[in-house]
């Protein structure tokens, strides 16, 4: 069957014409570990001074051991204390509230509630066992519990942007097309969001259907209609406090059922616009663009490419990962919970690929997303856009 694009090329088409299969158990998927050429680029983009990097990968190291001790349970801000207070940290650009002077690189340290700079040194030190001199700028950023994040009609053919999710509950947003590169999956025309979108946080079964709209926005997982893909592939989510650096999914397509572009919304009316398939690193004050089912389209700048921290799932599923890159723009919300799945570009003419946005603090109105290669190597696709 050839896609909706016209293109003529031939895809295979997934099975048709079942019911909605029972997940529980969950099948499937795959682990990623980026190679250290991978990580030095991610601390290279953010231009981390060795002095910093110390610091910053001393706190994330004690983030993530405190994740590993840390008993099970959903927790609220409100009980939050001692080291749970420490959300994440990263190596940024210092706003106007930073230690020393605007615009240079400093440490920022992501907490639950308001605490001064004092106060972080301090929690760092008798809390984490991890001592953070003044010789090292603190810029401290409240940003409450980060949480993992959630255009809500239907339309066909599906453009990226728009509501999907699992049949079973969720609804995120499909980010774009891809092709599986190799195997099985070369012939396939995929579709690629994250895995607590599409893969239900790994209890998902390959081969269930994944809905547009999801099924939170009222997408029927028992009319055909409505069933775009099934599940593929994911990349593991880990709870149990080792390292992730990816929350991602694919769903094989039904060619017909979906389109290559983005869209947005002009008075009411469905405009199409298209990204490259080209992909480009993320750096630093980078400005970016996203198309999400809920806030829309939207711009903002990279604040870092290398933040580690905590990710809150519900359910007590709390995940730490490891250099990621934030984006923020101050008094404009650049993503909402909702807006998991979507593909993030530069916002210039070129529009390349460079992350796939999973997060969002409400809080500060920061967002987070998964290295756009590093989401590629994990479910060996190419992006087709």
């Amino acid at each position: 069957m050839s896609d909706a694009n016209g293109s003529g090329r031939e895809f295979a088409v997934p099975p048709e014409g079942r019911e909605p299969r029972g997940t529980g158990g969950g099948t499937g998927g795959v682990s990623f570990e980026p190679s250290v050429e991978m990580l030095a680029q991610q601390d290279d983009a953010a231009q981390v001074d060795p002095h910093l990097r110390e610091a910053k990968e001393a706190v994330a190291e004690a983030i993530q051991q405190y994740l590993y001790r840390r008993p099970p349970g959903a927790r609220n801000a409100a009980a939050l204390t001692g080291a749970e207070m420490i959300r994440g940290v990263a190596v940024g650009l210092g706003g106007p509230h930073a230690e020393g002077a605007p615009g240079q690189p400093v440490l920022q340290v992501y907490v639950a509630e308001r605490l001064t700079a004092d106060q972080v040194r301090a929690l760092l030190a008798e809390t984490m066992n991890v001592p953070v001199g003044h010789d090292v700028p603190i810029e401290v950023i409240h940003s409450g519990i980060i949480r993992a994040a959630s255009g809500a009609f239907r339309t066909r053919p599906a453009p990226g942007g728009i509501s999907v999710g699992h049949y079973l509950f969720s609804a995120g947003t499909m980010g774009c097309l891809a092709v599986g590169r190799s195997g099985a999956a070369a012939n396939k025309l995929l579709c690629v969001s994250c895995n607590h979108v599409l893969a239900q946080k790994n209890n998902a079964t390959l081969g269930d259907y994944l809905i547009q709209p999801g099924p939170a926005d009222g997408g029927d997982p028992f009319t055909s209609a409505d069933q775009i893909a099934v599940l593929e592939n994911y990349g593991i989510l880990d709870f149990s406090g080792k390292r992730n650096y990816v929350d991602c999914a694919v769903g094989w397509c039904f060619p017909d059922r979906v389109t290559r572009s983005l869209f947005h919304l002009v008075g009411g009316v469905v405009q199409y616009f298209a990204i490259s398939s080209q992909t480009r690193t993320a750096t630093q004050n980078m400005w970016v663009g996203k198309m999400g089912k809920v806030s829309q389209l939207t711009y903002g700048m990279v604040t870092s490419t290398n933040w580690s921290g905590t990710i809150d799932y519900g359910d007590g599923d709390v995940a730490y990962f490891d250099r990621q890159i934030s984006i923020s723009n101050p008094g404009y919300t650049f993503g909402r919970r909702g807006d998991s799945g979507s593909i993030i570009w530069t916002a210039d003419a070129a529009t390349n690929p460079v992350g796939l946005l999973f997060a969002v603090d409400e809080t500060t109105g920061t967002t987070f997303a998964n290295p756009i290669d590093w989401v590629l190597a994990t479910l060996d696709i190419n992006l087709s856009t």
